[in-house]
């Protein structure tokens, strides 16, 4: 309600700007000598406050005092007369300003002279929520003590009682109050969200541990089918999230779009929150209405973080959508080149993995070292600019796609890399992807690049080629790869 200035004052004459101005500085004197002119103390700026409402507002006892003395309606709200701005106006008088800003005295001061102790704001606020939302509790003990026939449950055009409105805004000892009052703690508002709903989805912890405790149901939903855990989820707050589950929440609800808290996890990119969720046992290949799982939509908007979470965490690859794609298929649609390359590493990965098991890392059980990103690593830095120089100047348009065949790629693995680029020389491109993710699946399970290689190059019958990897049956040094950097490279002429 704290306006700026300038724009606080519009609409008014210089004297009734003064008395505005006045009011919130509780400046009774300056007040008096503007009153003692006839100032209108009730003139009413573009949004309709008047100067009651600022002194009000600021909890100025005397300046209430001598407005009240001199005519000031006490009942007046803000969204009044033709000149209001409607989108600026709250539907506020001075006993809700006084109970939304905490001030007692003023309340007290207010109701003593005539006051409506049942007005609402243009929101539907009452008195109880406006104390209750900014977490006033001397203003809600006088309200539910001191004043008559005053609606515990009253709800707001949202639907929402004073208890929503302090759980929405982490208020704990209002909501504490209102709880010892007897307020009804299974209320729904018009979207039939709880309490719950609301702490969560907001991130309060302090109240959600309280609402958990006086014993709401975890696993009521609201109209789109949210748990709390969804709203926890779908507001991004882990701490929540880790709450609600230790309480007891069902990790794998859907919504009635079939969204799984993963899957707004995911949709909301919060990586810290995905792998909290995929730590508890979340189902990796839940579908939503459109058949997606979360790793479709980590695809869709190239999510890389999140995409290797769900990969190394093992998600099924051929799962499709209603349009009949699979993750890999999605990510090559969307031409998010990195996350179509992750996705192959993995699925040549997990296929290897099921034909090695015995090969499984048992130091490693949770994959910590497993990764399906970019290749940066110093020590293969030579042999990845080898493979550039093979792709680029001695594989010839198809042999890239030879060379991929007999390495175990499959179709939908070719298919999805040759959808990025194109034109004469986009096979050069396409191969050098092609040898980079096979690069990652020798180094991942332990071969000899150099031999796998050689065996390759005279698979598709470029032995001419697979003569310079002559250093097969020894791991690929770095003096090694330096042997075979020189023979790709083309040698300056003698002088």
């Amino acid at each position: 309600m704290q306006e700026d200035l300038a724009w606080e004052t519009d609409g008014l004459l210089p004297l009734e700007r003064q008395l505005h101005e006045a009011a919130r500085q509780n400046n009774v004197s300056r007040m008096q000598e503007l009153i003692g002119r006839r100032v209108n103390t009730r003139a009413r700026n573009h949004v309709g406050r008047v100067a009651l409402h600022w002194a009000a507002g600021a909890g100025h006892e005397q300046a209430v005092r001598l407005l009240l003395e001199h005519e000031a309606a006490v009942d007046e709200e803000d969204a009044v007369g033709a000149l209001t701005e409607a989108h600026l106006c709250f539907g506020m008088n001075a006993l809700l300003l006084s109970a939304w800003f905490g001030h007692l005295r003023i309340l007290q001061i207010l109701v003593n002279s005539g006051a409506k102790i049942h007005c609402k704001s243009k929101d539907g606020l009452t008195l109880l929520h406006c104390a209750a939302q900014k977490g006033h509790v001397p203003v809600l003990a006088f309200i539910m003590e001191d004043l008559e026939d005053v609606a515990l449950d009253h709800v707001d055009k949202l639907g929402r009682t004073a208890f929503h409105r302090a759980a929405e805004h982490g208020q704990l000892d209002a909501l504490d109050f209102l709880v010892g009052s007897g307020c009804d703690h299974s209320v729904k508002d018009k979207e039939g969200n709880t309490a719950l709903h609301l702490a969560a989805g907001r991130g309060h912890m302090a109240v959600l541990q309280r609402l958990v405790d006086i014993g709401l149901d975890l696993e009521e939903q609201n109209a789109e089918g949210l748990t709390a855990l969804h709203a926890a989820a779908g507001g991004t707050h882990p701490d929540c999230v880790r709450l609600l589950l230790r309480a007891g929440s069902t990790v794998n609800a859907l919504t009635q779009q079939g969204a799984s808290p993963l899957h707004l996890a995911v949709m909301h990119n919060f990586p810290a929150l995905v792998q909290l969720l995929i730590n508890s046992d979340s189902d990796l290949n839940a579908m939503d209405n459109r058949q997606q799982t979360p790793l479709h939509l980590a695809a869709e908007h190239a999510w890389q973080d999140i995409a290797e979470m769900l990969l190394i965490a093992g998600v099924d690859l051929n799962l499709r959508d209603k349009q009949g794609k699979t993750a890999l298929a999605v990510a090559a649609r969307s031409n998010h080149v990195s996350l179509v390359d992750m996705i192959i590493k993995a699925d040549r990965f997990y296929r290897w993995e099921k034909d090695h098991l015995s090969c499984r890392d048992l130091s490693d059980p949770s994959g910590k070292s497993l990764s399906f990103k970019q290749d940066h690593r110093q020590e293969t830095q030579q042999l990845r600019s080898v493979l550039w120089r093979l792709a680029s100047r001695h594989l010839q348009p198809c042999e890239w796609k030879k060379l991929a065949y007999s390495w175990d790629f499959t179709e939908a693995h070719v298919y999805a890399i040759e959808q990025q680029w194109t034109g004469t020389r986009s096979y050069q491109e396409h191969g050098h992807r092609m040898l980079l993710i096979w690069l990652h699946g020798v180094s991942t399970a332990g071969e000899n690049p150099s031999k796998a290689l050689f065996e390759g190059l005279v698979t598709i019958g470029r032995r001419d080629l697979a003569g310079w990897s002559a250093v097969a049956g020894s791991r690929l040094t770095a003096s090694s790869a330096s042997r075979v950097y020189a023979i790709l490279l083309p040698q300056p002429p003698e002088s």
